[in-house]
């Protein structure tokens, strides 16, 4: 083997601190198992990415890292899209040949075990049940879920203003369509003027698109017990970080909803945990697998955020991990900020598969031992290209390395044997039954109702003094639908006709005022030049004093 190569692996991974050992280099397919490709614990929370084609073998990965940091002591969260992840609770088969040979090419020592886990679930079938309120979900978040352009998503900012401004928690998504129905009637056409000048049809599409979200059955998804993220940072009695698995295999339909959920998880572990800034290992690795689907359709403000919290999330000991297919799924700001890499095989089938390569090749440390672009199409299953953050922070040399096989389990965990972890887990009890408190569903409709209630009370005292007879005064209820909504129209016409008669003579009394105001000026003023004439004298001057202290109350 290449003197040259095995100086710089050596000196490139051959660390001295707490380290994720991952697998061994390779050149032109032969391995350098003297010398392990390894990422320091304390560099894990500087970001990465796992990218590969599909059946490359990231998901794999993505165990691997898990397990590892498992044992280590660090927390880790991941999402489980097919529920293949559901296997990192058991023990690995040893007796899997494909295990053995992977083992025996790398001079290791497979040692199977099992992780401590915890199951959650957006449904509550497969975990349990993650729940954000509509108002800690935000209108950025909740935008991109409705599928918002920039505009709508603004003015459902606006409609979350006047709901802080206003007391009306949003608690679930009744309790929004409540207030854009509220807000759309003609009760509410003066709160939109107030507040931007929104339109009622622009509050009727916001409407519509939330009918759309309901009928997928999202509500569920909405709601308290909310989720507390700091159940996310937990470790067992002997010190193993627990590995919390969102299982989405139910909800694989749902990509916009699922992957702003997870959006959401991090931006509210931004928000509730310290700054403490570089620790000897991370107290979270929090990994998004298909994480283009979090940037698809993503709008730019929405970006802005991602891109800001994935910069100074760090310094709260959280190390973020996208698994995608490709780097160019994840926005050119995003991708700056990951500093560990491992990209397994590509494909380059179409012109368009051609340009990703090369722009993913451009991506990497520049080596002399190979080339980028022709070393990525020709990875086998289980290898990657690799480049950390040394413990000074500098890249290490591009490793083509291959990996080790996670020593969990590389299947499906029976659906039997997660259902019972799932029963015995305590989150069971704490988010398992759903609260619904007052919220601005029972509280506008509340309004409504007492408003409307009054508005039929005076209507009732109305009819008694204008006449009305006593068997249609006592109540509306006694007449048919017909008759009661021609006596509303009667009583409304009647106590408009009677206003503008209270208005007329209003108007009246202000001219007669006026006048009269008029007449008793002219009055004082003739005093007053009358007054003049003899102001020198002392009683002049008390006839003024008396004539000022009528006019402004003085004495």
């Amino acid at each position: 083997m290449d003197q040259g190569f095995r100086d710089d692996m050596t000196k490139g991974y051959g660390l001295t601190e707490p380290a994720l050992i991952i697998g061994s280099p390779m050149l032109a397919g032969e391995l350098l198992n003297e010398v392990r490709v390894q990422v320091a614990l304390s560099m894990m929370n500087r970001h990465g990415l796992i990218a590969g084609a599909t059946g490359t073998g990231k998901t794999k990965t993505l165990q691997l890292l898990a397990g590892e940091l498992s044992k280590a002591g660090v927390p880790v969260f991941v999402a489980d899209i097919k529920g293949d992840v559901t296997g990192i609770a058991a023990p690995g088969d040893a007796t899997n040949p494909k295990v053995i040979d992977r083992a025996a090419s790398l001079a290791w020592t497979f040692a199977p075990a099992g992780h401590p886990v915890e199951f959650l679930s957006l449904s509550g079938a497969f975990g349990a049940q993650v729940r954000a309120t509509v108002h800690s979900f935000g209108p950025l978040l909740l935008g991109k879920v409705l599928g918002l352009n920039e505009t709508q998503t603004s003015i459902l900012s606006l409609i979350f203003k006047y709901c802080d401004d206003n007391d009306l928690p949003l608690l679930d998504l009744k309790d929004l369509a409540t207030t854009l129905k509220f807000l759309a009637s003609d009760e509410g056409k003066p709160i939109l003027a107030d507040y931007g000048g929104m339109s009622t049809a622009s509050v009727g599409v916001l409407l519509r698109s939330l009918v759309v979200l309901e009928q997928e059955g999202a509500d569920a998804f909405f709601g308290e017990p909310e989720f507390e993220v700091a159940d996310l940072l937990r470790t067992t009695p002997d010190g193993a970080g627990i590995i919390s698995v969102l299982e989405l295999r139910d909800v694989m339909d749902k990509p916009s909803l699922f992957s702003t959920f997870m959006l959401w998880m991090l931006a509210q572990l931004y928000e509730t945990l310290p700054e403490v800034g570089d620790l000897p290992k991370p107290k979270l690795c929090f990994f998004f697998d298909e994480a283009h689907l979090l940037f698809d359709g993503a709008s730019d403000a929405l970006l802005v955020q991602i891109e800001r919290t994935a910069r100074l999330i760090r310094s709260k000991g959280v190390g973020v991990y996208f698994v995608t297919q490709a780097p160019t799924d994840v926005p050119s700001t995003v991708l700056a900020q990951l500093g560990n890499r491992i990209q397994h095989a590509l494909r380059a089938f179409t012109p368009d598969d051609a340009d990703a390569l090369r722009k993913t090749a451009r991506t990497f440390p520049i080596t002399d031992h190979f080339d980028v672009e022709t070393t990525i199409t020709s990875l086998g299953t289980g290898e990657a290209l690799v480049t950390v953050l040394s413990p000074n922070g500098v890249p290490t040399p591009l490793a083509a390395t291959r990996l080790l096989p996670p020593d969990s389990l590389m299947a499906a965990l029976p659906e039997a044997d997660v259902a019972a972890r799932v029963a015995a887990s305590t989150f069971s009890t704490k988010y398992g039954r759903t609260i619904d408190r007052e919220s601005a569903y029972e509280l506008i409709t509340g309004r409504l109702a007492a408003a409307k209630a009054a508005a039929a009370n005076a209507a009732a005292q109305e009819a008694i003094v204008t006449g009305i007879p006593p068997t249609t005064a006592g109540g509306t209820n006694q007449m048919t639908p017909a008759q009661q909504q021609r006596e509303i129209q009667r009583q409304a016409r009647e106590m408009a006709t009677a206003q503008r008669a209270a208005e007329r003579e209003r108007a009246a009394a202000q001219r007669r005022a006026r006048a009269d105001s008029k007449e008793r000026n002219r009055m004082v003023q003739t005093g007053v030049r009358t007054a003049g004439r003899v102001i020198t004298s002392r009683a002049g001057q008390d006839l003024l004093r008396g004539v000022f202290g009528t006019l402004f109350g003085k004495k």
